[in-house]
């Protein structure tokens, strides 16, 4: 059941309709994708906080949620209402840390429902617990962005200061995953990516100063349990706490000091360990790695990514570094890079073979640096909708009827995102906007 959307969103459909005039499918499908989140998912618990569900699933991913409702800060910074909306939502994904901080999914209500017969530590609120560190980076993002935004700070409470010293604690630990992790995980009866090996304990790692992480943002288990562009993220992270403690919690040292600790071991782990110069592209950042040695070149769909390492924030577009990853990753170096004969960009083994993310292709928009690319990018996107004027997870890229997820909202919040800047609308304070 639908509902309607508020007359503040009428004013970025109004902008994108200005920008492109002659486009009226353009103008259809931004509507239809901008408001998806607001008219589809949004629900509400029990104590009245607003309970984002990520489409045809009915849990609420941390990931999800966050990237669902980000195009929404733009609304907020002028619709008090939305920016209360937003607040609540980091209330309640607050909860859900500290409640468990290594599950990625949760119930509107402890129900029990979800995958409750994994063999982890589940219970009646968790939907799933795959432990992944940019869960964990999500809602910090959120909630930096909603001050930056809209200068709310109803949600710099008591609970997000423990929460954010839960998330750090747990980073920590998995820093020495093998010595110092209790945390377990296998699913009976599927495949290999749903589940992790080694008695539940992973792929074997060695320390490099990067934190552990047993999936990635598609919610696939990691090959090797060093997820670098999830390393990436929480480098970001660790700033935006140095700089939230310093501002609304000063008297806690002990935030601001292991924040900067972990942000710099991360951070150091990340240029001793995840680079390597390759033969044609020069010096590039792997995917994976385990610190023994063992690197994965490749880059998934879902974010973060290599792709999405400025959008992140974790370095400009314009790094040498970067841009030599982005070429490797945007060729057939990356097996996970599709050419069809309508879309072209990069899948995940998440789906099909041959099937193209419209997420990605919105990352690969948002961070282009010349205007020929970012239009092309937009050409595929309106043209792989499978005639339904929404994103989907995965496209066909030579039949785009062809694809998975009739309602995936993360997908269309990403198409709304990627329009915008089009438009040159971006959320304040988020690292392409500078």
């Amino acid at each position: 059941m639908t509902k309607e959307f508020p007359a503040s969103f009428n004013k970025w459909i109004d902008k994108v309709k200005t920008t492109f005039p002659e486009n009226e499918k353009l103008h259809r499908m931004f509507e239809k994708c901008f408001t998806n989140t607001y008219t589809t998912t949004l629900q509400q618990t029990e104590d009245g906080l607003p309970f984002v569900i990520t489409g045809d699933i009915p849990a609420m991913w941390l990931r999800d949620s966050t990237s669902q409702i980000r195009p929404y800060l733009i609304v907020a910074e002028e619709d008090e209402e939305m920016a209360r909306l937003i607040e609540n939502l980091v209330k309640l994904q607050t909860k859900c840390i500290l409640h468990d901080p290594y599950a990625n999914a949760f119930n509107k209500s402890a129900n029990g429902a979800g995958f409750q017969k994994d063999k982890t530590a589940m219970t009646s609120l968790v939907w799933e617990r795959k432990y992944e560190i940019d869960s964990l980076c999500y809602p910090i993002q959120l909630a930096y962005l909603l001050w930056k935004s809209t200068n709310h700070i109803g949600h710099f409470t008591e609970e997000f200061r423990q929460a954010l010293h839960q998330i750090i604690h747990v980073f920590q630990i998995e820093q020495q995953h093998n010595e110092l992790s209790t945390y377990r995980f296998e699913r009976e009866n599927v495949r290999q990516s749903d589940t992790l090996n080694n008695d539940g304990k992973g792929t074997e790692v060695s320390y490099t100063g990067m934190s552990w992480s047993g999936f990635r943002p598609s919610d696939d288990a990691c090959l090797y349990g060093y997820l670098v562009p999830s390393n990436m993220f929480l480098v970001v992270v660790m700033d935006y706490i140095q700089e939230i403690g310093a501002k609304f919690y000063p008297e806690d040292t002990a935030l601001i000091e292991k924040s900067l600790q972990l942000r710099n071991e991360v951070a150091t782990g990340i240029d001793n360990f995840a680079k390597e110069a390759h033969p044609y592209y020069g010096d590039v950042y792997a995917y994976e790695v385990d610190g023994t040695g063992r690197k994965l070149f490749m880059d998934d769909a879902n974010v973060p990514s290599l792709l999405a390492a400025p959008y992140l924030g974790f370095c400009q577009t314009e790094d040498d570094t970067y841009q030599a990853t982005r070429k490797l990753i945007l060729s057939r170096e990356n097996p996970y890079f599709v050419e069809g004969t309508l879309l072209k960009g990069i899948g995940s083994p998440h789906t099909p073979d041959h099937y193209v993310w419209p997420i990605a292709l919105s990352i690969q928009g948002l961070t282009a640096k010349t205007t020929d690319e970012k239009l092309a990018i937009l050409e595929m996107l309106i043209a792989g909708d499978g005639g339904t004027d929404y994103m989907h997870e995965g496209v066909n890229a030579s039949n785009p009827a062809e694809f998975t997820r009739d309602w995936f909202a993360w997908s269309n919040a990403m198409f709304s995102e990627f329009v915008l800047s089009l438009c040159d609308v971006y959320v304040k304070g988020s690292p392409l906007s500078k």
